[in-house]
């Protein structure tokens, strides 16, 4: 009955540090996602970018924020390998890649809708 009663605590302890660890890795994505969308709209708002053409913007955006974009990759990946275990690695990869372009063309879409209102 002991043994059980251990073997109960220790399975909860585990429960919880699991659980806590996924809170974290939810709230890292969170984050990265946040600071990289944050990074997105200071360059949206540069006054230098105003000139630029659609396709010149869509281009450049691309290549900003490279820090904030992988850091957001990689906690979303791990988020993701931790709430969904038995999926593909490269499945997760390929969401987050998936969530960094709808960003980005979040980003321009809104540039080209405000370039075309401005005319």
């Amino acid at each position: 009955m002991r043994m059980a009663v251990v073997a109960a605590a220790l399975a909860m302890a585990a429960s919880a540090a699991a659980a806590d660890e996924l809170d974290d890795a939810h709230r890292l994505a969170i984050s990265g996602r946040d600071t990289y969308w944050t990074c997105l709209a200071q360059e949206y708002n540069e006054e230098r970018n105003k000139q630029m053409s659609e396709q010149d913007f869509t281009r450049h955006i691309a290549d900003i924020c490279p820090s904030e974009r992988q850091s957001f990759r990689v906690a979303l990946v791990d988020y993701l390998m931790l709430q969904f275990p038995n999926v593909d690695a490269d499945a997760h990869m390929t969401s987050a890649n998936n969530a960094i372009a709808l960003a980005q063309k979040d980003v321009t879409t809104a540039f080209a809708r405000h370039k075309a209102a401005s005319k």
